[in-house]
């Protein structure tokens, strides 16, 4: 099926800042797959907290790379045509993917995606479910695999994890990932979403606003061997007295003055380190993500849906940062 000089309803801005009021309801041409490319006609899109922090100018002069800009990267939907090389996908199959920053494209009712990037989404999994995992899910599982070296399979040694932020759109991925291993789990979040991080799975919540919330203390007095930090605002000095001995804060989102403490940690040999984490997409991790969907063993939680139409309802909302589980635009 060919899309030439067919036309589809995007949002875009055209410059740094402005929030969701800088949005542009605009009509443009469907794109056409290149090599290694699939079209899809956009069934979900996820919004991620990098998205809004992009037009805000937090990534220039990388991101985006020119302007106008089409936000947004996490997408579920259905191949309507393949570029030249693609091997592993046809016209009408379900997929999920992610577009990269560079392009963007997700607030579209077509998106360009890599073959590369893109898996296979199947019946029991939703749209809306599937465009949750990507960025979300593959940051969650990469710092508990990669960083902490949690096995999923349950068969490594006990370890006691802090997640922070539990309820976002990492953090609730985070829960039911490190629960998958042999780990006790407390978590932080705020007070209206502590039964909901308890039906996650976590053995112990704290509502960050009390004081032993705040303190990160765990009220079974366990001191933690890894910290999954999917919040931002928190001083070494609070990590550190409930670290064990050696404890490592695994930050999502890394900061000069954090880049500072991993730097003077590794200087002083340090047994309590904080560990960057930079994510990288990587396809067979999203397709072990999308069959634990597919198998009850993680859900995706959706905060709230809107339709293409209102994309800055839901544009806001990922601003204000206080959503629980996924944001979601539907065109």
């Amino acid at each position: 099926m060919k899309m030439a000089a067919k036309l589809m309803h995007a949002v875009q801005y055209d410059g740094y800042g402005g929030g969701a009021a800088a949005f542009k309801h605009v009509e443009v041409t469907v794109p056409t797959p290149k090599q290694n490319e699939v079209l899809l006609k956009v069934e979900a899109t996820s919004l991620n907290p990098i998205d809004w922090k992009i037009q805000k100018g937090m990534l220039r002069p990388l991101l985006p790379c020119k302007f106008p800009y089409i936000p947004a990267t996490d997408v579920a939907g259905e191949v309507v045509d393949v570029g030249p090389g693609v091997k592993n996908f046809k016209a009408g199959d379900k997929v999920v993917t992610t577009l990269g920053q560079q392009a963007g494209g997700g607030l579209a009712e077509y998106a360009l995606a890599k073959e590369s990037l893109t898996v296979a989404r199947p019946p029991e999994v939703s749209a809306a479910d599937a465009a949750g995992l990507p960025i979300a899910g593959l940051t969650a599982h990469q710092a508990l695999t990669d960083s902490a070296g949690i096995k999923l399979d349950g068969s490594g040694k006990k370890e006691n994890i802090l997640i922070t932020a539990a309820a976002g759109g990492v953090g609730h991925y985070a829960v039911q990932l490190a629960k998958l291993g042999n780990t006790h789990v407390t978590a932080t979040c705020g007070a209206r979403n502590l039964d909901f991080v308890r039906s996650l799975g976590a053995d112990e919540v704290l509502d960050y606003k009390t004081p032993d919330g705040a303190a990160l203390k765990s009220p079974s007095g366990v001191k933690y061997d890894y910290v999954i930090h999917c919040a931002t605002g928190i001083p070494w000095s609070t990590f550190e007295p409930n670290l064990s001995a050696n404890g490592k804060v695994i930050d999502l989102t890394p900061s000069g003055s954090s880049l500072l403490t991993f730097v003077s940690k590794m200087l002083t040999f340090s047994k309590k380190r904080l560990v960057p984490l930079f994510v990288t997409s990587k396809h067979q991790n999203l397709d072990f993500l999308v069959n634990l969907v597919k198998d009850g063993k993680l859900k995706t939680v959706i905060d709230s849906k809107h339709p293409l139409s209102k994309a800055e309802d839901a544009w806001a909302k990922s601003m204000e940062g206080h959503a629980t589980g996924k944001i979601i635009v539907e065109p």
